[in-house]
């Protein structure tokens, strides 16, 4: 009679179990020899029993066989990031021409193009969205055109100030020049102004605050106020 098949699960004795894994450590062991052998592959071969005592083969060296799986295994590892990373490239690809190919076909939509295909339901949609858009820059423009107002409006309060501050300094220069022709003509009358509105022995500005000021500064004639006497007695002092 055959022998039954035994189940494949751990031995509970442990002297069985014990027994067991000499048998099929030395079994493996010589398949292990044999492979090499006979097949001229290089083999490499690690077991560890249960109280942690370690049993090895390799038909060349134990390190070359770990390098060599190391190598291998790294590679294998490599090849399959490379086929995953051009497989996720080639899928987003993929997605960005049928964006593309949507975003093209929407706007060729909104210019008038290529509506034959379109239900009362997809027109009615494409206006809508075609309203909104319009809605949106109208309220761009207002916004844009609201700020160039309030931008100017700052400008126009700055030219304020700036024409504020010029009429004060014009007015200081027409203080400043009554103050000159007081000193220079005392309480004597002010010559007035000639035909091209200038005065002639003092500066000239207009009444306009507006207009533009011309000023010209004009040397009073000396007069002489020696009595004949005096200019004789001053003669013959100089002579002598």
């Amino acid at each position: 009679m055959g022998r039954g098949k035994i189940a494949i699960r751990r031995i509970d004795n442990s002297t069985s179990r014990q027994v067991t894994f000499s048998k099929r450590r030395n079994g493996l062991l010589k398949k292990a020899k044999e492979l090499a052998i006979l097949c001229d592959a290089e083999v490499g071969l690690i077991i560890f029993s249960s109280t942690s005592k370690l049993y090895d083969f390799a038909s060349t060296s134990m390190r070359s066989v770990m390098e060599r799986y190391d190598n291998a295994k790294e590679q294998h590892h490599q090849l399959v990031n490379s086929t995953s990373e051009v497989k996720f490239w080639q899928r987003e690809a993929a997605a960005l021409r049928q964006q593309l190919q949507n975003l093209q076909e929407n706007h060729r939509q909104l210019m008038g193009e290529e509506l034959s295909g379109l239900s009362v339901k997809d027109l009615q949609n494409l206006e809508n969205k075609m309203e909104m858009s319009l809605r949106c820059v109208r309220t761009r423009k207002d916004q844009i055109l609201i700020d160039e107002i309030q931008e100017l409006k700052q400008k126009g309060n700055l030219i304020h100030q700036e024409n504020l501050e010029l009429y004060r300094k014009v007015n200081l220069i027409r203080e400043e020049n009554m103050e000159l022709n007081k000193k220079v003509y005392g309480t004597k009358e002010v010559p007035v102004a000639n035909g091209n509105g200038l005065l002639t022995n003092s500066l000239s500005i207009r009444e306009d605050p507006h207009a533009p000021v011309c000023l010209q500064l004009c040397q009073p004639q000396q007069q002489n106020y020696e009595t004949p006497s005096e200019a004789t007695k001053f003669g013959s002092l100089q002579l002598h």
